[in-house]
């Protein structure tokens, strides 16, 4: 899934607009991995929470496989992300997507996420697409 992911994201930017977590920095302190299976145990979508420790977090690596994709797997995978980022205590959840990812912007925007200028790493990227919802 990682490497599908990766091929994904290098297929419409630059690599150094590729803003992905490795698997050394998906498995750090702070950061929970969330993964949507079929019936055969089989993954079709994931999607990883970084705490910030701040009270705001950062949703990263959101990606689900084409076998996946229409079958509510984004929002399954988002809605675990976020309910457990409430119970962490994560009041604002913030994320990074790119110009090209139209599907994944109305995703994003569907569920109240807001516009937000480029933000940490992503300052100056004409490739970023910085986005926000606060949670209640």
């Amino acid at each position: 899934m990682l490497h599908a992911g990766d091929a994904y994201a290098l297929s419409l930017y630059p690599a150094d607009s590729c803003y992905m977590l490795d698997l050394d920095e998906l498995r750090a302190e702070g950061v929970t991995v969330f993964v949507a299976r079929d019936v055969d145990g089989r993954a079709l979508g994931m999607a990883a929470l970084v705490d910030r420790g701040d009270t705001t977090g950062e949703l990263k690596r959101l990606y689900v496989d084409e076998a996946g994709r229409g079958q509510g797997v984004a929002t399954a995978v988002m809605d675990a992300l976020e309910a457990a980022a409430r119970a962490q205590g994560i009041r604002t959840l913030q994320l990074e997507t790119g110009p090209k990812q139209l599907a994944a912007i109305a995703l994003y925007e569907r569920r109240g996420y807001a516009h937000i200028e480029n933000f940490g790493p992503y300052v100056g990227d004409e490739f970023s697409v910085c986005m926000e919802k606060p949670l209640a």
